[in-house]
C-alpha cells in the first residue's frame, strides 16, 4: 500500500468569553466535515448557556493518525 494522506476531522469546541483564559472549553463533538460542525452550531446556538455566548463556538481541524502535541510540556504551579 502507498502512503495514505491523513483524513481531516473537525472538532467543535465551545468556550464562553470569560473562560478563555482558563482553558475551560467544552468539546462538543468531532465531525467528518466542516459543514457538519457548522450544522451542529446551528442546532445548539439557541440552547441554554450557548445562547448567552453566540461567539463561543470554535471549529478546529485535526488530521487522524497524526500527533497534535509532540513537543512535551512543562507543568507550572499557579
Amino acid at each position: 500500500m502507498g502512503d495514505l494522506m491523513a483524513a481531516p476531522v473537525y472538532l467543535l469546541w465551545f468556550v464562553a468569553k470569560e473562560d478563555e483564559e482558563n482553558d475551560d472549553g467544552l468539546l462538543i463533538g468531532v465531525y467528518q466535515s466542516e459543514s457538519s460542525a457548522k450544522a451542529a452550531i446551528e442546532r445548539l446556538r439557541t440552547k441554554p448557556g450557548f445562547a448567552d455566548y453566540p461567539e463561543g463556538f470554535q471549529i478546529h481541524t485535526r488530521d487522524l493518525d497524526c500527533d497534535s502535541w509532540s513537543e512535551g510540556f512543562f507543568k507550572t504551579d499557579v
